[in-house]
């Protein structure tokens, strides 16, 4: 080319570039090759291919194709199992420094779709969040933020996630934006990864906005995507909010997926579900039998330990042998966090395998520096529950904890450290210990004055038993605790807030001092119980022991007039109080007619426990209803039973058990009609051979029977009856009043009573003489009565009620008035004895 033609060219370009800028710098940025490169980047199928295209056009590749360079990468990773990534591998590549430089110069030319793609993927592969060209890309989609469509603002709200940045302005004004076009978004994927993500910030009124957005998205969502339905499940656990309508329709796309969900995707949801107290046998068993099908195909520690917390809970005796011999060989290799998470699950599975057990505490000791607060109190219980005894390891967790609490000042984190210090064997605490809850006392909520009081009354019982004092600080610190509870209670305006601290109380504080100011509060704002705290209200009722007349009519009013707003689920947490505390409302059988009404259309898919604790629980109230009568006692249903006990831990499985064959001996006394066999004798007869021991004050009557009665041939104790009851005492009277002598019969006590009738369901007055009672005389102790009143609770009415039936007259003998000031002498006690025997009997 001569030099007169190379100058007309160049003047033409530079023309050219004049009149139409923006077309010259496409020209320049999009070179002829450009679709051909994005094709071929496509095809690639290793990370080298990638590299030696981006090597080869590294000085015209364009922000789209430096883009496309990232997502292919990516994908690549995506493709491959855990064990064969090479994330560091690919991070350090000369060519990804290439690509790194290149965004750096060209991310202010990328749409918004390939700039929050490429900021996603560069922290995939771990480029830290302050490394520039994040800190560059974060920022460029700050200025864009308000312009995002769902599904890249979706994207963008990961990567602060991936940053930890949940409470940041940025993640605020990701949420507002969200709140203010919620009604416009139509797509669910993007919503619930936006959901997970703001859900630490976001107020009750929108959790209960999105909650009805994603039911009202729910059904246009395809039925195979799992992550929608997981990551829904986890913002419902990330709110604490167990919405029963949500989690049943997310459980139905797991059931329908549950052979193409992998360890992971199992181990979260089993995770997720534990946390919301979400019980679906299905679901359980369906994963039990996948994840028992992959326990040889992992041995790598971090995915076996995984499948270890997931499945061993679950496993049956083979297979939880199978996982700790494996677990053993591994052992030395598990990280921090893997060994407290075994450890944990061992104790869900209520482990003695000691051996294994000090394996895990070895690798926890190594560790123990690095743990935080919550995790040292998990190690504490885990290590309790496992009666795990090493004073080196216990001591080393003494001075962690006292370390940390000189440095706390987060009430619920020192709240958490002195619960687990009062754990720890020979529990106490100095001055400077008690000054640091005595600073954060007024910032406490309730639920961390609970935690307070529990371990000051285990610091109490402590020194009591074991140094013979109480010192007056501790009785003064309790005193101030007491005494913000109080005041935290008189100023609660707002049941919701108020039921959040309440939930979670599990020691002895509350009933003792501050029971009758929690009921006056909710009494007090029981206006407010409503469709979706009700069941809530109603589980805190029954571990309170207190009857409630207000409240219990409340809740009854509440449920029929908004049953069709309450999940089937919820029935059983209703019921419970009325059940436990023996209490019929005034509309009692519209409220359980609308109950059992309200639960027909599921009884084919309710768990079989609840089922059985629902049967139970009517059955003490005398309601007995056919439907769900006939859907407990049948053949297909008790093999579901069977199949769910199998991996229930082993104090719920006899729990669950007893339950049945208590609903059992009900059916068959008080509604022979249903003609339903009685087929409990091999478990009770299994069960029954430790009962005849006798406490101090029943002791004390027998001895005082055998005086009133005329001998100690006169009144048995401990008393097997028909149906496998046991009775304190029973004596027998003649027409006459006159009392029936025994022959040998009186047992050792501790030993099996006998039973002494030939058949085990048949009444009692058919083999007494004509004219003759049979009379029962039962003491009952504080745990019969409901606990402000005494009301005899459900399981003591029942019973009263069923031995009447097997032909006793029941005599019973309340504490408070066999332990009365009337009754302090032996001779108070037994005239008082006399009047009840003699004068309560049939005429």
């Amino acid at each position: 080319m001569t030099p007169f033609f190379l100058d007309s060219l160049v003047t033409d370009m530079l023309r050219l570039r004049a009149i139409c800028p923006f077309s010259w710098r496409a020209f320049q940025f999009r070179p002829f090759s450009y679709e051909p490169l994005i094709i071929q980047m496509n095809q690639c199928t290793d990370e080298e291919q990638i590299f030696d295209l981006i090597e080869r056009n590294k000085a015209t590749l364009s922000e789209r194709q430096v883009g496309c360079a990232f997502n292919i990468l990516w994908q690549l990773q995506q493709q491959k199992t855990s064990l064969l990534k090479n994330v560091e591998y690919v991070r350090d590549h000369p060519q990804f420094l290439t690509l790194y430089n290149l965004t750096a110069n060209k991310f202010k030319l990328m749409n918004d779709e390939t700039l929050v793609k490429v900021l996603y993927i560069t922290q995939q592969f771990a480029v830290e969040a302050h490394d520039p060209l994040v800190e560059a890309l974060v920022t460029e989609a700050w200025r864009r933020l308000e312009r995002f469509d769902v599904n890249v603002l979706s994207v963008f709200s990961s990567c602060l996630a991936d940053q930890h940045l949940y409470f940041s302005p940025l993640m605020g004004k990701i949420a507002d934006i969200v709140h203010k076009n919620l009604e416009t978004i139509q797509d669910l994927r993007s919503l619930s990864v936006l959901m997970v993500n703001i859900s630490s910030l976001i107020s009750r009124y929108f959790q209960e906005q999105l909650v009805n957005k994603t039911e009202l998205l729910f059904d246009t969502t395809d039925s195979s995507e799992v992550d929608i339905a997981r990551r829904t499940v986890q913002f419902l656990r990330n709110v604490k909010y167990s919405y029963l309508p949500l989690l049943e329709r997310c459980n139905k796309v797991f059931l329908s997926n549950v052979n193409h969900l992998d360890l992971d995707s199992i181990s979260k949801i089993l995770s997720l579900y534990k946390f919301l107290q979400f019980h679906n046998f299905e679901f359980v068993t369906m994963a039990k039998k996948r994840l028992t099908e992959m326990i040889p195909l992992f041995d790598h520690p971090a995915s076996f330990v995984k499948l270890f917390v997931a499945l061993g809970p679950l496993a049956g005796p083979e297979e939880k042998k199978q996982l700790k011999s494996t677990l053993l060989l591994m052992s030395e290799e598990l990280t921090s966090q893997q060994a407290l998470a075994v450890l944990e699950a061992m104790e869900e599975m209520e482990s003695r395998n000691s051996h294994l057990i000090k394996k895990i505490a070895s690798v926890l000791h190594k560790h123990l520096d690095t743990y935080k607060p919550i995790e040292l109190l998990k190690i504490i219980q885990a290590l309790s529950f496992l009666h795990f005894q090493s004073k080196e390891l216990f001591v080393k967790l003494r001075e962690l904890l006292l370390s940390y609490l000189k440095i706390s000042v987060i009430p619920s984190e020192i709240s958490i450290l002195v619960r687990a210090i009062s754990m720890i064997p020979s529990p106490h605490l100095d001055a400077v210990g008690i000054s640091r809850i005595e600073a954060v006392l007024p910032q406490c909520n309730l639920s961390d004055l609970n935690g307070f009081v529990t371990s000051v009354l285990t610091w109490i019982q402590y020194s009591h038993m074991y140094l013979g004092s109480i010192t007056g600080k501790q009785l003064k610190l309790l005193q101030k605790l007491d005494h913000y509870g109080h005041q935290r209670l008189q100023q609660s305006n707002n049941l919701d807030l108020l039921w959040e601290e309440l939930k979670s109380f599990k020691g002895e504080w509350l009933p003792e001092s501050l029971l009758e100011e929690t009921i006056a509060t909710l009494q007090r704002l029981m206006e407010e119980i409503n469709y979706k705290n009700v069941a809530g209200i109603a589980s805190f009722i029954s571990r309170t022991n207190y009857l409630s007349t207000l409240l219990l009519d409340r809740i009854a009013s509440v449920v029929i007039q908004q049953i069709e707003k309450i999940h089937p689920f919820a029935i059983l947490a209703i019921i419970f109080p009325f059940s436990i505390l023996n209490y019929d409302p005034p509309q009692r059988d519209e409220f359980f007619g609308i109950c059992m009404q309200h639960l027909n259309s599921y009884l084919g898919v309710l768990d079989p426990l609840m089922l059985v604790f629902l049967g139970f629980s009517f059955a003490t109230l005398e309601y007995f209803p056919e439907d769900l009568l006939k859907a407990i006692f049948n053949i297909k249903f008790l093999a579901r039973l069977d199949s769910q006990l199998e991996i229930l831990p082993s104090s719920l499985n006899t729990r669950a058990q007893f339950r049945l064959m208590e609903l059992n001996r009900a059916v068959c006394l008080e509604c022979p009609e249903f003609q339903i066999p009685w087929f409990h004798d091999r478990f009770c007869q299994q069960y029954n051979k430790d009962i005849g021991s006798m406490n101090g004050a029943q002791q004390q009557i027998y001895k005082m029977l055998a005086e009133v009665l005329g001998g100690i041939n006169c009144v048995k104790a401990s008393v097997l009856t028909p149906y496998y009851y046991t009775v304190d005492f029973e004596c027998i009277l003649d027409k006459r009043k006159k009392p029936l002598p025994y022959g040998n019969h009186n047992i050792t006590l501790g030993q099996l009573p006998e039973m002494h009738w030939k058949s085990n369901t048949q009444i009692v007055g058919s083999r007494l003489p004509p004219g003759a009672e049979r009379i029962a005389l039962e003491f009952l102790d504080s745990k019969a009565f409901c606990k402000n009143i005494p009301h005899i609770k459900g399981k003591s009415a029942m019973k009263k009620r069923h031995l009447e039936i097997l032909g006793y007259h029941i005599i019973q003998i309340p504490h408070f008035e066999w332990n009365s000031m009337a009754l302090s002498t032996k001779d108070a006690r037994m005239d008082y004895l006399r009047e009840r025997i003699f004068r309560e009997g049939k005429s």
